[in-house]
């Protein structure tokens, strides 16, 4: 009796063995299929960044974008930098990390919770930049939209998937994403650093004036002081009528416009025939071009 018993769980056993062995092929295909266009995805979301960055890093105007179109003012928005990178060199990063941890998961399944990780932090800080781009700078652009839809479907596919403890670690990256997007928000609003907040009004004029006055501030962009200048005048610093005087590092020879006007140290502001070198304050910059500073 004691010896049926046994050999009826072990045929029991064998009959669970080859049913789940059955079932093993579909679901493995369907996995693989799911890796590829995982790989795929990741892989035109590297084409695509890259080719962002480029246009951000060479100042080159995007394809198939007019000039003044929304692609012109979004990328020229404080939302396409971050700690002074283009933000599509970090979405660059993003999708080449994502290529590295999915081809990684094809022999270490535990990547997978780093694929669910960096998918759902991406798609959480993709969604935040493209509802700013819609309800702040009220502009939007094809090629950030396109990446924004290629995470949103990388996301999707990767929780469709259900890898290993696919549950807890969706949980645990939805709380990373929302602190990511709670940083980037405070970022953007000046809250660590003034110049990536919006725009102090009085210093926006003043940058403007000084521009249109034909007001030069020559510096150098190793230059510490040069730094310092453009610090004072926070989010409108771009703004300022700035001639880099550094041919190629300290040391090197003068670009010929510095030369011209035999620039001697830095930085040094030209107004008219008024020379002002060293650190100079909003406030003493208005009251040499003429432009009424309030307190």
């Amino acid at each position: 009796m004691g010896k049926r018993s046994k050999r009826h769980q072990s045929e029991s056993a064998e009959h669970l063995g080859n049913g789940s062995r059955s079932a093993s092929p579909s679901s493995f295909k369907i996995t693989s299929g799911l890796d590829v266009v995982l790989l795929v995805l990741a892989g035109i979301g590297i084409l695509l960044t890259s080719y962002l960055t480029y246009v951000a890093w060479f100042e080159v105007h995007p394809a198939f974008c007019s000039e003044g179109s929304g692609c012109d003012l979004v990328q020229a928005s404080r939302w396409a930098t971050l700690l002074g990178l283009p933000m599509a060199f970090w979405g660059w990063l993003t999708y080449v990390m994502l290529a590295y941890v999915i081809w990684r998961a094809k022999r270490k399944p535990g990547s997978w919770t780093m694929v669910v990780f960096v998918s759902v932090c991406g798609f959480a800080i993709s969604a935040y930049l493209t509802t700013v781009s819609v309800l702040e700078i009220e502009a939007s652009c094809p090629y950030c939209l396109a990446s924004f839809a290629i995470m949103t479907t990388m996301m999707i596919l990767t929780v469709l998937r259900q890898p290993p403890n696919w549950a807890t670690s969706l949980k645990e990256a939805l709380v990373i994403a929302a602190l990511l997007v709670g940083g980037l928000h405070l970022h953007y609003s000046g809250v660590f650093d003034a110049a990536a907040g919006p725009e102090d009004p009085q210093l926006q004029a003043l940058a403007i004036h000084l521009a249109d006055k034909g007001v030069k501030f020559y510096g150098a962009y190793w230059c510490p002081r040069c730094q310092e200048q453009k610090a004072v005048f926070e989010a409108s610093a771009k703004r300022l009528p700035y001639v880099e005087c550094s041919s190629g590092g300290r040391g090197s020879a003068l670009t010929k416009a510095c030369a011209a006007e035999n620039v001697k140290s830095y930085p040094t502001w030209i107004i008219g025939e008024r020379r002002l070198a060293g650190l100079q304050t909003p406030r003493s910059l208005a009251a040499a071009t003429g432009f009424e500073w309030k307190e």
